[in-house]
């Protein structure tokens, strides 16, 4: 048993001792299904915090022949699988994770040159007999204990793409290290001695002309994870026990982390459609019985921060409408799975979406804020970033706020005039349907309170923007309705004649009824508050 060569289960062990801890072992049923095959190739990635060195821990306790797991999974899914015992420990196993060579390397040191090293080295460790000095590389130290015993490898490597992100301007070593990695891969040696592939990591397989480095690779993505899909996250049934052991409450955490919608190939070749929660923040949300906004600190945001301020044609405005609620078309095929090739802004957004950012639906084609916990992140970069006119709309969403409790029309109508100005450099002002856009960012922070509906069927007809308090809140419901070159009193006219007001009898006893109109020509806005008492 070695560190990178024949592992145990000792990460398996702790995940599965820990207080929280789901059963994703029928994974293991998918993967046995390939071994040997022709598609025994898996690039998997998926967004950070997604569990993905949980799944090759996993991978390392059930195939590697370095342990005896055989306790481990006994009360697990997998000892259901007819094939559980003729997999089980019977496999070679090399894993590393690349994101640590690239870290420890020194300043002119050549992270692909320190893996070589450090892995041979375990080799030689483990089986000194089998792999002499002459042998110059992994793949060739692989090749050679399989020539001396016969047993496959199951070779696993996370962060497979770290080299792509953090180096994404060095072609020289990410073309050096695809080169590599064909040596595990796309060798006909590789054909002989390798039982599966399994590459994680949060970028898909880099692109080069248009073609994948390495095309014999089954790609499992945030916007296309296939049959995998029930493994990259939680699910509402999964976390039932645990929500309910802890008391709180599932509405709140799947307002916070739910919002990823995964597209799932089932075992009779049809496809639902099934809402996947980020696994790391429900473990600390239900641990510190807290909701909260757990992924700020990730490494990723960085690259959040630096992307959604990259001058692309169209960025902000499309970054506004996301987290104004809107969904936004997104071409996401001309990716290139890269950092540095963005053509536009579909090729940000798509990456935004495969770093968990973003939510996609397929079936739609359009990208969206998954959650409010991925909102505070984007509240956060906005902040730091060079989006100073936003960040100071955010900042006086507030005020706003506290001003049409207060019932002040003129001060509402005066920071809307304002908040237009920090806009109209992004959004253009065409119609009601931009206005209600400019609308919905000055009450951004009305979120805290309530939750805020567009065009909610309401009496006769829809009101214009509608916002519903929170469980336990005190806030008043408040109905705003938007005119166009007419005048305030008119929307709260129309609020009145469509009975809008009746939609809402089960929220409190006061409402607050909210025109506000746009004069084009004058530039202006007017605002008419009124309350209604309802007891």
């Amino acid at each position: 048993m070695g560190m990178y060569v024949d592992p145990g289960n000792e990460s398996f062990l702790r995940a599965i001792s820990s207080d929280i801890y789901i059963d994703k072992t029928e994974m293991l049923s998918i993967l046995n299904k390939s071994i040997g095959k022709e598609k025994c190739y898996f690039a998997v990635s998926r967004a950070r915090r997604f569990g993905k060195s949980m799944a090759a821990g996993m991978m390392d306790a059930y195939y590697s022949i370095g342990c005896d797991s055989k306790e481990l999974f006994a009360k697990l899914k997998i000892a259901n699988d007819p094939d559980f015992v003729t997999h089980l420990n019977r496999y070679h196993v090399l894993h590393f994770d690349m994101a640590t060579f690239l870290n420890e390397a020194r300043e002119g040191e050549n992270p692909i040159d320190l893996m070589n090293e450090m892995i041979l080295k375990d080799f030689r460790k483990t089986y000194p007999s089998m792999v002499s000095e002459n042998i110059r590389t992994v793949p060739e130290a692989v090749s050679e204990v399989w020539q001396s015993d016969g047993k496959r490898f199951v070779i696993i490597i996370d962060e497979w793409d770290c080299v792509i992100r953090d180096a994404k301007n060095d072609r020289k070593l990410i073309a050096d290290y695809l080169k590599y990695l064909r040596g595990f891969f796309k060798t006909e040696e590789s054909k002989k001695f390798l039982a599966l592939g399994y590459i994680t990591g949060i970028l898909p397989i880099k692109k080069f002309d248009g073609e994948s480095a390495m095309n014999n690779f089954t790609e499992y993505t945030m916007i296309s994870p296939r049959n995998l899909a029930p493994y990259f996250g939680f699910t509402d049934e999964e976390m039932k026990p645990y929500l309910d052991q802890s008391g709180m409450s599932p509405e709140d955490i799947q307002k916070w982390y739910d919002g990823y919608i995964m597209e799932t190939l089932r075992k009779d070749g049809t496809y639902s459609y099934v809402h996947m929660y980020n696994p790391n923040s429900i473990v600390d949300a239900i641990t510190f019985h807290k909701i909260d906004s757990y992924w700020k600190n990730t490494g990723a945001f960085r690259y959040l921060n630096d992307y959604i301020g990259r001058n692309e044609d169209g960025l902000k405005d499309a970054v506004i409408r996301m987290l104004a609620g809107e969904e936004y078309p997104v071409d996401v095929e001309t990716f290139q799975n890269d950092l540095t090739s963005f053509t536009g802004k579909d090729d940000v957004l798509t990456a935004l979406i495969h770093m968990g950012y973003l939510g996609y639906d397929v079936r739609t084609g359009k990208a969206f804020i998954p959650n409010e916990e991925v909102r505070e992140v984007f509240n956060s970069a906005i902040k730091v970033g060079d989006w100073k006119d936003i960040s100071d709309a955010l900042r006086n969403s507030d005020a706003v706020l506290e001003a049409t409790w207060q019932k002040d029309g003129d001060k509402v109508a005066q920071m809307i005039a304002k908040s237009h100005q920090d806009y109209t450099s992004i959004l253009e002002y065409h119609d009601e349907n931009s206005l209600a856009l400019a609308i919905m960012m000055t009450y951004y922070t009305a979120r805290k309170h309530y939750v805020i509906v567009r065009e909610l069927p309401s009496g006769k007809g829809f009101a214009d923007i509608v916002f519903l308090p929170k469980r336990n809140s005190d806030k008043p419901a408040m109905i705003v309705e938007l005119k166009w070159d007419q005048d305030a009193d008119t929307a709260i006219r129309q609020i009145h004649s469509r009975n809008y007001v009746g939609k809402l009898a089960e929220y409190g006893e006061e409402i607050l009824l909210v025109g506000i109109n746009y004069d084009k020509s004058e530039k202006e806005y007017h605002c008419k508050i009124e309350a209604i008492q309802l007891s």
